[in-house]
């Protein structure tokens, strides 16, 4: 019969400077997507260092926000992931005028949620 935890969402995230031995901080890439015309956004687990992908320890989703100019929060994507069958990317297209700057946010089924932003 523990105590209320009164702890807020953002105090769980990890960012870049939280970085251990596997590589969990989502990577932005953002690049012009020829097949429609728009900003193709990929978001990448384990760019420069691959993150395991065993039932045990996996990426079981992926998560894109944008920000708009007056600070709007957008849902852009979510990806689920099954593990061993899939690799922690996904890919979506969008207006990228319409945004500042985009959020990204992946689950490490062992070590949390992990963020990162980049500014457009």
């Amino acid at each position: 019969m523990g105590g209320v935890i009164n702890m807020k969402f953002g105090e769980l995230i990890k960012g870049a400077d939280k970085e251990g031995k596997e590589k969990h901080v989502p990577f932005i890439e953002v690049k012009h997507c020829a097949g429609c015309n728009e900003t193709e956004i990929t978001v990448i687990v384990g760019k420069e260092v691959k993150h395991p992908n065993t039932v045990e320890h996996h990426i079981a989703w992926i998560q894109l926000y944008g920000v708009k100019e007056n600070g709007q929060l957008i849902h852009l994507m979510s990806a689920d992931l099954a593990p061993v069958v899939s690799e922690p990317c996904a890919h979506i297209c969008i207006k990228k005028d319409q945004f500042k700057s985009l959020i990204a946010l992946e689950y490490c089924n062992l070590h949390g949620v992990w963020e990162n932003t980049v500014d457009l």
